[in-house]
C-alpha cells in the first residue's frame, strides 16, 4: 500500500486527505498485523516499511524480527529513553496531535510488539528465551512499569500514570491511538502463557545439565513452575542449577515483598515505653520548640535544656497468621508468593505462622515456613483439589480465635462445597478474622468459583482478588 494510493482513492471518494504521517502510521501497523499473523513477508509491506523507517531517521534494525530490542538500543543509545513509556505517552499540551511523533512511536512500537508476539514453533533454546524475556522487558517498560511486574514477577508495579498510547488497532485514518495502560491487566497474563508456552517448548533438562546454559537462564514464575514441577527427575548438576534458580528468585521476590510489607501501616505508638535516646530518634522541631524560652538574643544562640525523642515502639499482641494454599497447578503463581509472604510476616515479633499446602491432601509445612525456599521444593504442584483435608490441619491450630487470622489461597474449585464452606464459616464465627484469597500474582487476574464467591459475599467476608499488596495490607492491620 503506497502513500499515492491512498491519498488518491480518498480524494476520489470525496473522503478526507489524510496526512502523510498518517498514511507512514498506518503502513507500519499493517505490516506489524500482517507479520503477527503470518510469518512469510509481504514485499510491499516490507520494502514500504523500510521506505518509512528511513525518511523519519530511525535505524532499519527496527524491521528486522532477528534483532532483539537490546541490540537495537545498543547500537543506537539514543533510543533508550524513547522506549521508556512509549505506549503510555503524555498527552500533547495544546490537545493536538503530534502525527509526526506518532509515527516515530509507530516505528518503535511495531518493533517491541513483534518480538514479543511473534514467537515461531519449535524448539526453544536458552539464548531465545533469555531474549524473549529481555525484549518482554522492554514493553513493560514502554507500558510503564518495571521488567518483570507485569508477567508476575519480581518487581512492584510502578506505573505512574497513563497518557494515551500507541496499539496496533488504532490504525484508522485520523483515528487517535487508544491508552493501552487500560490493556494492563489483560497484557500481564498473555505475556505470563507466552513465557510458558517457550519454557515448555525447551528441553529444559538438557538445559539444566550444562551449567554454561543453565547460568543464560533468567528466573521467572514461568520457569519457577516447570522446575517445580520437574524437580523430582532432576538429579546431580541439573538439580543444583535448579535449586540455584528457585533460590534467585525467591530471594529477589522476597525483596519486593519485604518491602512492601514495611510500607504497610502498622500499629499504634506504644508511648508507654520509653523513646530510645539515640540520634536518629531526636526530635529535632520538638526540641526547638520546647527550648525557646532559652533563647539569648544578644549571643543569638538557643540553648538546651532538654532534649525530645520521638517514640518508635508500637502495641502489639501475640497473633496467629494461618496460611492454607492451595498447591494445585492452577495456583503455583499464589503458592510462590504466599509462601515468600508467609516466611516475611515469621520473621515479625510476636507472630506465630502456620502453612498449610494442599491438593487431595494437605501437607503442614509450618517447621519451614521462615525458609520460602525449603518450602517449595517440599510443595508437590498438581492434582485435585480437597479443601477439607487443609481444614482438618487447620482448625485444630485456632487456640484463641480473636487473636487468630486464618488466610486461605484458592480458586475454590472444590467437589465437597457445603462442608467445606460450613468449615470456614464457623471459623468466621468463632471470632478470628477469615480471609479468603482468589489470587496473590503480580498480575492479580484469577478465576474465583462463582459459588463460593457469592457465599463469602453474603457472610461479610468478600473474597480478595488482585494485587498481592491488598493482602499484605489486610494482614499488617490485622497483625500489628
Amino acid at each position: 500500500m503506497s502513500e499515492v494510493s491512498v491519498v488518491e482513492r480518498g480524494a476520489e471518494d470525496g473522503a478526507p486527505v489524510p496526512d502523510s504521517d498518517e498514511n507512514r502510521r498506518q503502513v507500519l501497523y499493517w505490516r506489524l498485523l500482517a507479520r503477527l499473523f503470518d510469518s512469510e513477508e509481504q514485499a510491499s509491506l516490507e520494502s514500504a516499511s523500510v521506505a518509512v523507517v528511513e525518511d523519519i531517521g530511525l535505524p532499519v534494525a527496527l524491521l528486522d524480527p532477528a534483532a532483539s530490542v537490546d541490540s537495537v538500543v545498543q547500537r543506537h543509545p539514543e533510543l533508550t529513553a524513547e522506549f521508556d513509556r512509549l505506549m503510555t505517552p503524555e498527552p500533547d499540551a495544546d490537545g493536538e496531535r503530534d502525527r509526526a511523533a506518532e509515527v516515530r512511536r509507530a516505528a518503535l512500537a511495531s518493533k517491541v510488539l513483534l518480538n514479543v508476539f511473534s514467537t515461531g514453533n519449535g524448539t526453544v533454546t536458552a539464548e531465545q528465551l533469555a531474549r524473549w524475556q529481555s525484549d518482554a522487558g522492554w514493553l513493560e517498560r514502554a507500558l510503564g512499569c518495571r521488567p518483570g511486574d507485569l508477567r508476575g514477577g519480581r518487581g512492584d508495579t510502578g506505573r505512574a500514570g497513563a497518557g494515551g498510547g500507541v496499539s496496533p488497532t488504532g490504525t484508522g485514518v485520523g483515528t487517535p491511538a487508544p491508552d493501552l495502560s487500560r490493556l494492563i491487566p489483560e497484557i500481564g497474563p498473555e505475556l505470563g502463557s507466552i513465557e510458558a508456552g517457550l519454557v515448555r517448548r525447551m528441553h529444559l533438562r538438557e538445559v539444566l545439565a550444562d551449567p554454561a546454559l543453565a547460568s543464560r537462564l533468567t528466573p521467572s514464575m514461568s520457569l519457577i513452575e516447570q522446575l517445580l514441577r520437574d524437580k523430582n527427575n532432576l538429579s546431580g548438576v541439573a538439580l543444583a542449577n535448579a535449586k540455584a534458580l528457585i533460590r534467585r528468585y525467591v530471594d529477589e521476590v522476597t525483596e519486593v515483598l519485604r518491602t512492601q510489607v514495611e510500607k504497610a501501616s502498622v500499629g499504634e505508638l506504644d508511648r508507654s515505653v520509653p523513646p530510645k535516646r539515640v540520634f536518629r530518634n531526636l526530635d529535632l522541631d520538638r526540641t526547638i520548640w520546647k527550648n525557646l524560652t532559652n533563647w539569648d538574643p544578644e549571643e543569638e544562640r538557643l540553648y538546651v535544656d532538654r532534649l525530645y525523642y520521638r517514640h518508635t515502639s508500637r502495641k502489639t499482641t501475640p497473633q496467629r497468621l494461618i496460611v492454607v494454599v492451595d498447591q494445585s497447578g492452577s495456583m503455583v503463581d499464589s503458592m510462590v508468593n504466599c509462601t515468600i509472604l508467609a516466611s516475611i510476616f515469621a520473621g515479625l515479633p510476636k507472630v506465630d505462622v502456620h502453612l498449610i499446602a494442599y491438593d487431595t491432601q494437605a501437607l503442614d509445612l509450618t517447621p519451614w515456613a521462615h525458609d520460602p525456599f525449603e518450602t517449595l521444593l517440599r510443595t508437590q504442584l498438581g492434582g485435585g483439589t480437597d479443601g477439607t483435608v487443609a481444614m482438618a490441619l487447620a482448625q485444630p491450630k485456632i487456640a484463641e480465635p480473636r487473636n487468630t487470622v486464618v488466610v486461605w489461597i484458592s480458586d475454590f474449585y472444590e467437589w465437597r462445597t457445603d462442608e467445606l464452606f460450613e468449615s470456614m464459616a464457623a471459623i468466621h464465627r468463632s471470632g478470628a478474622k477469615f480471609i479468603p484469597v482468589g489470587s496473590v500474582t503480580s498480575s492479580g487476574r484469577g478465576s474465583v468459583n462463582p459459588w463460593f464467591r457469592e457465599k463469602f459475599k453474603d457472610l461479610g467476608t468478600p473474597v480478595i482478588s488482585g494485587h498481592i499488596k491488598k493482602l499484605v495490607h489486610e494482614l499488617k492491620t490485622f497483625l500489628t
